[in-house]
């Protein structure tokens, strides 16, 4: 992986804070990764709150009996939570994302990296950055580092990772030539992006991009998606190297048609479908890309609802998935179990990532109506 620097610093103290991703939060190799959620001198216990108050603290559910169970359990995924440690009692009401005029202020403190010919964000950084903010953002990151959990329920599902099986399906979509040309594409949980990004350079009509969570649009896939834009351009030179020059993408101006073909979202499922709904005509596509979005059972039903209602009639989804997350007790055979008994969509097993922790590549259609 190629990893440089674009308009940023960082001394030695702040280095140190960093929560490196290639370091530990991501194995490409295995899929595994361990991790432990609680520690009696954790700050899961909420704060300024006197105790005649706390059973009034809708947003924290964790009891001191949860929080010593959940410190003596250890997960082997890196995308499991056994129990939520947070709620919100109010739905997270979708919105639409607007781009800013000037796109290269989305690159501002940004270290970028780059992989399978993509670039995007150095997360860490942006955690490190976004955690000392006086804000609604700064306030979710840094309870997923203090909390050391991947999934906080109702406030933050896995945006702020890549996971493994984004990349599996990446390389699927490059290898099997899977024709972006002149389709309407969701990129649905996006995170990173990086899928919609793929489509986008495949010359899709339209890219849309959905996450849960506001944070990782404005400060993750709206920069990948401006910077991979940015270095469309052909090279000056015939020997002009391979390797980005970034400032010289600093520079550059993103290449026109691509940006206004996106559009990005943030919210909940369920939001999320109502406010493409509401459009006129409604918002549909011909393909939905998805990754590591069916580790949660309890999420089925509104995923389920979501495809149904998004994707055109003769539409397919691209969903990438593990064989099943530990702790939170989603997978492959449960979801497909789940689409079966509902009748409405027909699943296909289009690979099997054997390395690691098994992994899927799975195509999902309409059921014929005959």
């Amino acid at each position: 992986m190629a990893s440089f620097q674009f308009n940023f610093t960082v001394d030695a103290d702040e280095e140190s804070q960093l929560y490196n991703l290639s370091d530990g939060d991501l194995d490409l190799a295995s899929g595994e990764h361990s991790a432990v959620l609680g520690n009696e001198d954790s700050s899961l216990k909420p704060k300024n709150i006197s105790p005649e108050g706390q059973e009034e603290h809708q947003e924290f559910l964790c009891t001191s009996k949860q929080t010593t169970e959940s410190s003596a359990l250890e997960l082997v995924d890196t995308k499991a939570t056994l129990t939520p440690l947070e709620t919100h009692t109010c739905c997270n009401v979708a919105k639409e994302h607007s781009v800013p005029e000037n796109v290269n202020r989305v690159l501002e403190n940004k270290v970028l990296e780059v992989q399978h010919g993509l670039q995007f964000v150095n997360i860490s950084v942006v955690e490190s950055i976004t955690s000392t903010d006086k804000t609604e953002a700064g306030d979710i990151v840094s309870k997923t580092i203090s909390s050391h959990s991947d999934l906080i329920s109702g406030v933050y599902e896995g945006g702020l990772k890549i996971w493994e099986c984004t990349f599996d399906l990446v390389k699927f979509l490059e290898d099997n030539c899977v024709k972006f040309v002149d389709k309407s594409v969701l990129d649905l949980g996006c995170g990173a992006g990086l899928l919609g990004v793929v489509a986008l350079k495949g010359k899709a009509r339209t890219v849309h991009f959905q996450d849960y969570n506001s944070t990782v649009i404005d400060e993750i896939t709206l920069p990948n998606v401006v910077v991979n834009s940015s270095m469309e351009a052909a090279p000056e030179s015939p020997t002009e190297s391979s390797e980005p020059d970034l400032k010289k993408c600093k520079k550059s101006k993103t290449v026109h048609g691509l940006l206004p073909r996106c559009r990005f979202f943030s919210g909940e499922w369920s939001q999320f479908t109502q406010l493409l709904q509401s459009e006129n005509p409604p918002i549909k596509y011909d393909l939905i890309l998805t990754s590591e979005t069916i580790y949660n059972p309890d999420y089925y039903s509104a995923l389920h609802n979501t495809l149904s209602k998004l994707l055109n009639e003769n539409g397919l989804v691209f969903l990438a998935s593990k064989v099943h997350y530990f702790g939170v007790g989603g997978g492959v055979a449960l979801f497909e179990k789940f689409v079966e008994e509902r009748k409405m969509f027909k699943t296909r097993t289009l690979k099997v990532i054997e390395e690691g922790l098994q992994r899927f590549i799975i195509e999902m259609s309409w059921q014929s109506k005959c």
